[in-house]
């Protein structure tokens, strides 16, 4: 028995109203306070807790477009409604998914406040006081952000098991019958993924998804516009869409600068908003200057 629990994450527990001598892991949902005594998480998320959740729940709903647009081909009528499916999978998972995380029935959640990179990893830092014996005081410290991602994609697999294969049944006849399903497949692969991402790293997603988001959005970006042969507002407006596609990234853009900012100071934060068109403008302006025909024909005549 110790005076007092060693670790950051080892506690006593409060039983009819009285501590017990017992040092150990916090039940699910509560975290040590100074007194090493274990305390319920009764706040609500942060705003920057909300993002990241946000981030986790786009990754699935985003490559079920990806993939559902890379085997539906150009002359699919079915994508639309594969991507119409996909979001309300993706919309119907994350209901589901706060309706059963405690407070179960409300679609609202209580959490423990992230601190440090550790409480993600609190399997790492069981004590061992006398060099002997280890406390064994793994507990969900960031209660409920890492599991309530894995349950979100338990539930995202799960919708789609039951309403996808029916529809691309139905609908998707200008596919053969191996291209019908790939999408699907796609998913079979990509959720054990985001799975293992989640359960190791989350905690460095936690903090390094903001700047995942600017950099993949604009490179993603630039890379479909060149691909797409984009050199002017003109090409930008044939198509509706590139236009889709643009307005997109543009609310990626502002979803990274947000997280990034968090809005601590809004006056000073929201301002930063207007940079969201900047690196689509900047592509445009500068694209026929980088075309690589013309500098090749230029330097073909000594320029």
């Amino acid at each position: 028995m110790y005076s007092t629990c060693p670790g950051h994450y080892c506690g006593k527990m409060l039983i009819n109203g009285s501590v017990d001598g017992e040092c150990g892991v916090c039940p699910r949902g509560e975290k040590t306070n100074m007194q090493k005594i274990c305390e319920k998480c009764t706040e609500s998320p942060e705003l920057y807790d909300w993002l990241y959740l946000g981030f986790m729940a786009m990754l699935p709903l985003v490559l079920h477009w990806f993939f559902i647009e890379w085997y539906s081909g150009k002359k699919s009528s079915s994508a639309l409604f594969q991507h119409i499916t996909a979001l309300f999978e993706c919309s119907a998972a994350a209901m589901v998914t706060l309706l059963v995380n405690d407070p179960v029935g409300l679609l609202s959640i209580r959490s423990c406040r992230v601190q440090m990179l550790s409480d993600w990893y609190t399997m790492l830092y069981n004590p061992s006081p006398d060099y002997i014996t280890t406390l064994h005081c793994t507990q969900e410290a960031v209660f409920p952000l890492y599991t309530i991602v894995l349950i979100y994609y338990a539930f995202c697999l799960v919708f789609m098991m039951l309403l996808r294969p029916l529809l691309v049944k139905k609908i998707a006849c200008g596919l053969g019958k191996s291209d019908r399903f790939k999408s699907i497949y796609a998913a079979l692969y990509f959720f054990p993924i985001l799975t293992v991402l989640q359960a190791v790293g989350g905690g460095l997603l936690y903090y390094a998804f903001p700047y995942i988001i600017l950099v993949l959005s604009l490179v993603t970006l630039a890379v479909y516009m060149s691909a797409s042969e984009i050199q002017s507002f003109k090409n930008l407006a044939a198509k509706k869409k590139r236009l889709v596609v643009l307005f997109s990234h543009w609310l990626l853009h502002a979803y990274g600068i947000i997280s990034i900012s968090r809005l601590d100071k809004l006056e000073q934060d929201l301002p930063l908003l207007a940079l969201v068109p900047g690196p689509a403008l900047f592509y445009l302006l500068t694209a026929r200057f980088t075309e690589p025909s013309r500098i090749l024909s230029e330097g073909g005549n000594g320029h």
